[in-house]
């Protein structure tokens, strides 16, 4: 653990936006001191007294203000929620310029945002860490949150399959980049049009390479799912695409994660999904809340993995 830590240590002053900014020891460095944050909770309590945690949104989010804002709590520092609503950024302010403020107040900034080259400027003009709460390309907290999740259930990563049915958006993004740099293998199934992003896919495919974890495309979900570990799946119409709702419905309805579904897999195969769910469109009930879902253990994980993150960076 005394290693790993250090390689956390590391990482204090960078930016946390996307997980191929980091080697695959340090993400699984990070997921251990997750892990240790969240055993041993008294053992890092005021381990970020006084900082200061600016959190920009401009898109609605409950697990992650709720989660944040805790994360910081329970390390002894305090959380500033930052409706763009409310800031100048959402007047016409460059993001270049809410960053060199912000930079003279506060300790760290997360944002949720919509394209990934905003949160890219914000962390270049910024003079402190920036924390990618969500952007249209890539979900990192989430997918650190599930490999912690994986790691509770399993102790390792290698040897197991996990498989992403839906939409091939920024939570599947990160989780593919993350279960392949920790060397478990993944299975994405979507329809046509519907696919990750090419330049994403590449990404994964060379970490792949690497790490020898198996990754396999294919647009029917019951092969996808043979020998899974993990099943996961997101909301078929994120925030933004509310106009493709009643097609999305129609070309996704192949797609949903029913009982029928989980049987393919392996029988302790788990259920996984980044939340909100809509039961009865991409997940059924009878799975959302049977004994084989973690979803709620998932989403208290946000917090602990949250928590490694601003450790690692933020940590006089």
């Amino acid at each position: 653990m005394g290693t790993q830590t250090m390689k956390t240590d590391n990482m204090h002053g960078l930016d946390f936006l996307k997980l191929i900014d980091f080697s695959s020891e340090e993400i699984a460095a990070l997921i251990e001191l997750a892990d240790d944050m969240k055993k041993n909770k008294e053992k890092y309590l005021d381990s970020l007294k006084g900082q200061i945690l600016g959190m920009i949104f401009e898109k609605h989010s409950t697990r992650t203000r709720v989660s944040f804002e805790a994360a910081m709590l329970q390390l002894g520092g305090h959380a500033m929620f930052l409706s763009s609503n409310d800031l100048q950024v959402g007047r016409g302010e460059t993001i270049e310029d809410t960053g060199k403020v912000l930079s003279g107040y506060l300790d760290g900034i997360m944002i949720r945002t919509h394209s990934h080259s905003r949160i890219e400027a914000l962390a270049e003009a910024a003079s402190i860490p920036v924390i990618n709460g969500l952007t249209d390309l890539y979900h990192p907290c989430q997918a650190l949150a599930d490999l912690l999740t994986v790691y509770e259930l399993k102790g390792s990563f290698k040897g197991n399959k996990m498989v992403y049915i839906g939409d091939g958006n920024n939570v599947a993004h990160s989780l593919m980049i993350a279960s392949v740099m920790v060397g478990m293998d993944f299975a994405l199934t979507a329809p046509v049009g519907y696919e990750a992003a090419p330049q994403v896919v590449e990404i994964a495919q060379k970490i792949s390479e690497q790490t020898g974890a198996k990754l396999t495309f294919t647009e029917d979900p019951l092969e996808a799912v043979k020998g899974a570990d993990f099943i996961y799946t997101d909301v078929w119409t994120s925030m933004g695409q509310e106009e493709e709702a009643k097609e999305r419905l129609q070309v996704f309805a192949p797609y949903q994660v029913n009982d029928q579904l989980m049987a393919v897999a392996n029988p302790d195969c788990k259920f996984m999904h980044c939340l909100p769910a809509h039961r009865g469109e991409e997940v059924s009930a009878s799975v959302m809340d049977g004994e084989k879902s973690v979803v709620f253990q998932q989403a208290e994980n946000r917090m602990h993995a949250q928590k490694a993150v601003l450790y690692s960076l933020m940590k006089k």
